[in-house]
């Protein structure tokens, strides 16, 4: 009875559960504790010695993974002692100076140097505060760091702390008069007469002006107070000369946020989560300065004056009302300094995302000279360039050429500029993507990561500083993730295949080197024993003669049932078509479980994914559920026209993104998919957050027709096939709220066959391996029942 077996089952040792699974696949087995399946390696990063490298690794199946340390020389993996983790870390997060001989970090809240060569380590601070951020500057000769939010300078010569920054909270208070006598107008005619009169009054006040002015011009000069007012301190840096102090401050909006109740909770109250804004939603404004310390000022950094700065977005022209021109907000990132200091680059985003400015700071009057402006009318984004938040790539080959990525091509590559004559030029080109940047250390060569082989892979190069044919330093098919030694002289690298999780590599850095397997067997015998499938990645036509790139998983054709189902990655721009171990790792173990049952499986990378430049990113701006959606159904008619699907029997499903792309079908193209299972999605892009929303569609007010044509709430009358909708209750990321509106939505529409299932404790990403079985026992059931 099963009452005498579940007791049982915890007498066995996890590894015992994980190895006594067999047979064939099933939903229960796929979706149990991920530590059934094995570890990769994960978070690598070397020693400072060249020849040892970390990373984050848990063969044992522990309940967390645990710091493992792999050798050049033996290459056999060993777990690190638990009492010397957080000073390897420390260290591995640490900053070199400018030729790597010196190393200092923080540890435990203190700053430290640490000697490369002879490994002596001398300890800067031991205090109660914490100190952080330390990086070397006045020329090598100061080490300056962060205390809480101030900056300070250690100089290793001397040993002495001077202190470089005094922020205060609040408002500069108003200026005190020059003539501070106190009292009334009778008052100060007394004091003057009495200096008119007498000698002996005029003597004393000569000499106590005497001695004022002297203990003035001998007393130290006080630091100035930046004040921040109500607005918030963020990057704060300093130039390498220790002359400039550069740092930005952020003052809310009065926005209103929304919350989110969590109904399984440890005191059996219902309490409310704080939860994000919605688009549209007042944002924040962003200020920077300069304070020159040399002299004593503090200036803003202006950026009134860019190009194009009053810019309207062309949407504006489906709509009559007629703005006129302003001075955009922006956002400040960088500066990025050359080495010795004579040059500052800065990342400038306009807030609405359509424009990014590579601009050249002069740090002694606060102006900016725009090198490099990139428009695109949808956002600004790609590989290397990022978005407002960050991920950008750039920096210095000398003092006066700076290198970044740009989108000008249509892909994102490498380029330079001249500081001087403002000549600027392309290193890379061609219909792939510069995916990682990196400089050497003698700035002779960039490392670059691209897919250029394919879009599909991710491979490691080597590539001169003024362009040219570039070095192929990696061999596999599939994608490498590269870390790079100190001395440069070894790469190790996670490397994974489709059907291969991830493991680690380590060779020389020279082309034609052969690559050594330093984690092996790291995925359980149970994983082992199944023969998973290699997806082939195909192409297929869209209806505007745009190549589709899609996984394709086929079944023998012994068991093939002429039924399909098509899945729809999350995120948007992601890429899951690729010779990659996907993220998407569950769905991937499902799809093979699909296709032992008969089923064909489509996995298509449609408009608006990562991985082909930026009209494909690009392809769903203003039109959420347009060029995207075509794909997935010019996917369907791919399946029906070459591999003989029955077209009336072809199921859809995601999450996220895919599961808005999956009520986006079932209610606009109902015809085409005869079932769906919509997971987290976002229903009304109107209540989802700003940052992304409102680089796609512009915002809710401003730009009306994107929205309603984008959100699937409005669509839901549409409904014909058999529709599953799946949510965690708890999710801060697509609210609850999302699901519950369009539930009765269809309520309200009287509409049938479709059906919500809640899962009361997850969040966007479930994390309980019950929550998982449950969700995809039901889409599992969904397509067995509608689509055979």
């Amino acid at each position: 009875m099963r009452k005498w077996v579940i007791p049982a089952i915890f007498l066995l040792s996890a590894n015992s559960i994980y190895a006594q699974q067999s047979g064939p696949l099933t939903v229960e087995k796929i979706m149990r504790d991920t530590r059934w399946i094995g570890t990769s390696p994960d978070n690598v990063f070397w020693g400072t010695d060249n020849q040892t490298i970390y990373f984050s690794w848990n063969p044992e199946k522990q309940l967390t993974d645990s710091l493992y340390y792999v050798n050049v020389r033996n290459k056999v993996p060993a777990k690190t002692n638990a009492a010397d983790r957080s000073l390897i870390e420390a260290r591995g997060n640490g900053s070199y100076n400018l030729d790597k001989t010196l190393l200092t970090y923080s540890y435990q809240g203190d700053i430290f140097l640490l000697e490369i060569k002879t490994g002596k380590v001398t300890r800067l601070t031991q205090t109660a505060a914490i100190e952080s951020r330390p990086v070397f500057s006045f020329g090598g000769k100061q080490i300056v760091y962060q205390q809480n939010r101030d900056l300070y300078a250690w100089d290793r010569s001397t040993g002495l702390i001077t202190q470089l920054t005094s922020f205060i909270t609040g408002s500069q208070p108003p200026a005190e008069k020059a003539d501070k006598d106190r009292g009334n107008t009778e008052e100060k005619f007394l004091k003057a007469q009495q200096q008119e009169l007498l000698q002996v009054v005029r003597d004393r006040k000569a000499k106590s002006d005497a001695a004022t002015a002297f203990n003035k011009a001998h007393e130290p000069k006080p630091l100035r107070s930046l004040y921040l007012s109500d607005k918030r301190l963020q990057e704060t840096e300093v130039s390498p000369d220790g002359r400039f102090v550069t740092y930005r401050l952020f003052k809310s909006a009065d926005a209103r946020n929304t919350i989110v109740p969590d109904f399984i909770t440890s005191s059996g109250y219902t309490t409310d989560i704080p939860a994000r804004d919605k688009v549209g939603s007042p944002q924040g404004a962003f200020e920077s300065f300069v304070f020159d310390r040399e002299r004593d000022t503090i200036l803003p950094i202006v950026t009134s004056d860019l190009p194009g700065i009053k810019d309207r977005p062309d949407y504006v022209k489906d709509y009559t009302k007629k703005d006129s021109a302003v001075t955009r907000d922006v956002i400040v990132s960088g500066p990025y300094w050359s080495d010795q200091g004579t040059h500052a680059i800065v990342d400038i985003r306009s807030q609405d995302n359509k424009d990014r400015w590579i601009g050249l700071l002069d740090a002694a009057t606060g102006k900016v000279k725009s090198l490099n402006r990139q428009r695109d009318e949808a956002w600004v984004a790609g590989p290397g360039i990022g978005w407002s938040g960050g991920g950008t790539a750039m920096g210095w080959i000398d003092e006066n050429t700076c290198w970044y990525q740009s989108e000008a091509s249509g892909y994102s590559h490498l380029y330079t500029t001249n500081t001087g004559s403002g000549e600027t030029k392309q290193l890379t080109g061609g219909n792939y993507e510069v995916q990682q940047v990196q400089l050497s250390n003698d700035k002779k060569y960039f490392y670059i990561i691209t897919n250029e082989v394919h879009p599909g892979e991710k491979q490691f190069y080597r590539i001169g500083v003024n362009g040219g044919k570039a070095e192929r330093l990696t061999t596999m098919q599939g994608a490498h993730e590269v870390s790079l030694s100190p001395d440069e002289k070894w790469i190790a690298y996670r490397y994974s295949y489709s059907n291969k999780p991830w493991e680690l590599y380590l060779q020389p850095n020279t082309p034609g080197a052969k690559p050594v397997q330093v984690t092996t067997l790291a995925q359980s015998e149970e994983f082992r024993s199944y023969p998973w499938r290699d997806p082939e990645v195909i192409t297929f036509t869209a209806r505007d003669n745009q190549p589709v790139y899609a996984r394709l998983y086929q079944p023998d054709p012994a068991k093939k049932n002429g039924a399909a189902v098509i899945f729809v990655h999350g995120a948007g721009y992601l890429q899951n078509a690729h010779k990659w171990w996907s993220s998407y790792f569950r769905e991937y173990m499902f799809h093979n479980l699909l296709t032992d049952k008969g089923f064909t499986v489509l996995d298509i990378d449609y408009r608006g994914s990562a991985g082909y430049g930026r009209n494909w990113r690009t392809g769903i701006y203003r039109h959420m559920g347009g060029k995207d959606l075509d794909d997935e159904v010019d996917g369907a008619k791919y399946l029906a026209d070459k591999l003989q699907v029955d077209a009336r029997r072809i199921g859809i499903y995601g999450g996220s993104y895919g599961g808005f792309m999956t009520l986006m079908a079932m209610f606009t193209t109902p015809d085409v998919f005869a079932s769906g299972a919509a997971l987290r999605s976002v229903t009304d892009w109107a209540h989802y957050n700003h940052g992304y929303t409102s680089n796609i569609l512009n915002e809710p007010f401003t730009d009306s027709i994107a929205y309603r044509r984008s959100s699937p709430i409005y669509f839901a009358e549409g409904l014909k096939g058999h529709l599953l909708m799946c949510h965690g209750m708890v999710d801060v990321n697509v609210h609850f709220q999302d699901i519950v509106r369009l539930s009765q939505r269809l309520i309200e529409l009287g509409k049938n066959n479709w059906e919500l299932a809640v899962f009361p404790v997850e969040d966007h990403g479930f994390t309980t391996p019950s929550s998982w079985t449950d969700e995809y026992k039901r889409i599992l059931l969904l397509f067995e029942r509608t689509l055979l």
